[in-house]
């Protein structure tokens, strides 16, 4: 990991701090707000550097981090008992996500059936659990995968020898609601990296469920 110096300006001898320098950019001392910029530059860059933009490129990404710390030299507030700095990567991160997530929204959906092992068919039946993780031909309608508490157990144990690391780490993150392109940030990963691992999923998984005899 690389850990970024901001270096601060000196006036007096002294270094200026940022809450300074944002103080004298509310005030309209345009100076102070170059200089904000200048100094925490770097550090958007490498902030932009981890993240991947469908349909963009790294200055795209960049371009966004930069709008993030405008926006952060202009909300900041001392009394929010926060560093600069801190409330800074807060909304470098921020812009950078939410202009990921608008590029992405319309271009990967998420697997069209996947439910928790545990979650019960009906309010009354808790014993009964349904086991959704088939979107293909061969099945298209989730009552066909009922399995009993025991089964799915079973099933839930076997997904640790079936599952490859990736593979088990993007759908604990996908069963946490988590879209595509949240968890290929999570994971450093590609979103179709992200997306072949839980189409590999569905395939391991219907795979032991036909040889399991889950199939009811």
């Amino acid at each position: 990991m690389k850990i970024f110096c901001i270096e601060k300006p000196v006036e007096n001898g002294l270094k200026i701090e940022d809450e300074v320098l944002v103080g004298r950019a509310h005030s309209g001392d345009g100076e102070s707000t170059e200089l904000l910029i200048q100094r925490y530059k770097n550090f958007v860059r490498a902030k932009a550097s981890r993240y991947f933009l469908i349909g963009g490129d790294k200055e795209d990404i960049f371009q966004e981090g930069m709008i993030g710390l405008y926006k952060a030299i202009r909300d900041f507030k001392e009394e929010k008992l926060t560093s600069f700095r801190a409330f800074a990567e807060l909304c470098i991160t921020r812009q950078i996500i939410t202009a990921i997530k608008t590029a992405t929204r319309q271009k990967h959906t998420p697997l069209n059936s996947y439910i928790s092992l545990d979650k019960p068919i009906y309010e009354d039946e808790l014993d009964h659990t349904l086991l959704d993780v088939i979107s293909g031909s061969k099945i298209s309608d989730p009552a066909e995968l009922i399995v009993n508490r025991e089964k799915a157990d079973d099933i839930q144990l076997k997904m640790g020898e079936l599952l490859s690391d990736l593979e088990r780490k993007a759908l604990s993150l996908y069963m946490d609601g988590q879209t595509y392109q949240e968890i290929s940030v999570e994971l450093n990963k590609h979103v179709k990296s992200i997306d072949n691992a839980l189409q590999r999923v569905k395939k391991k998984l219907e795979r032991y469920l036909l040889m399991s005899e889950a199939i009811v």
